[in-house]
């Protein structure tokens, strides 16, 4: 499995044909105490970069984007309940839904953990 993370502050973990998506550390820094999740539809098809789920903060609201083309398979239920699971563990339990890719190799151009991290500390 791979990790790559998009300019949007998504990080992709990537299995194959199949992804989960969540936000980084940066992004749920950067919002604050997540309140609310609006989670995409399981099998429905999106195109890379459609705001496919919604994260809401004490501060703001930020949409979550496609990485890639691909059907949603599976939403975090557990997130929904409890949305501060993207503050507490964004790489773990905060994740926000899981895709089947329509073509993995779309991903070959996101970021790997060092190029993330130098891009998100300019960010600032």
């Amino acid at each position: 499995m791979t990790i790559k993370y998009t300019q949007d502050h998504e990080w992709v973990l990537i299995d194959g044909n199949n992804a989960t998506v969540g936000i980084t550390h940066h992004a749920q820094d950067a919002l604050g105490d997540v309140v609310f999740v609006d989670l995409p539809e399981v099998g429905k098809t999106y195109a890379a970069k459609d705001a496919a789920a919604v994260v809401e903060s004490v501060k703001a609201a930020a949409d979550v984007y496609m990485p890639a083309n691909g059907t949603v398979t599976e939403v975090n239920e557990a997130l929904r309940a409890d949305p501060a699971l993207a503050n507490s563990d964004p790489l773990g339990a905060g994740w926000f839904f899981k895709m089947t890719l329509s073509n993995p190799a779309e991903l070959d151009g996101l970021m790997d953990e060092t190029s993330y991290t130098s891009f998100a500390a300019d960010a600032h």
